[in-house]
């Protein structure tokens, strides 16, 4: 299975500190597994909000973080039929554009999006391919 993990999963494993993020565990143990193993789909403005997020909460390790995480075996999902969907989404969840491109990349190659964004998943979860950080041991099949 092939999965696309958002940014609020990112910055959790890149924090790992439970008393700042809850679930950071998880997103650890995610990313370990999925490395190697599966297909990561990301689109294509993932390394620029997590790195956002990182300058504001780290900003003494964004340098590194920004190269370590630029150095993952992640595919770039940056198609004209993943941009149109996204906004698809946007439009119909009145939900903002970029939380939808992370959606849409993971409909458009038949992948799960992993997140933690609750207030999104309350409003996609019924389109599929999308699980809660908490839960993607089963949508992985581990």
């Amino acid at each position: 299975m092939h999965c696309v993990i958002d940014a609020s999963v990112v910055v959790k494993w890149m924090l790992d500190d439970p008393i700042r993020e809850s679930h950071t565990d998880s997103a650890r143990e995610l990313v370990n597994h999925v490395t190697g193993r599966h297909v990561v789909w990301q689109p294509v403005h993932w390394l620029v909000e997590v790195a956002g997020v990182l300058s504001r909460l780290e900003p003494a390790t964004v340098q590194t973080d920004i190269t370590l995480l630029s150095e993952l075996d992640w595919r770039i999902a940056d198609r004209v039929n993943i941009m149109q969907r996204a906004a698809q989404l946007s439009t119909e969840l009145a939900h903002h554009y970029f939380d939808t491109l992370y959606h849409a990349v993971a409909l458009e190659t038949d992948s799960v999006l992993i997140t933690a964004d609750q207030r999104y998943l309350s409003k996609a979860r019924h389109l599929g391919n999308i699980t809660e950080l908490a839960d993607w041991r089963t949508a992985l099949v581990v």
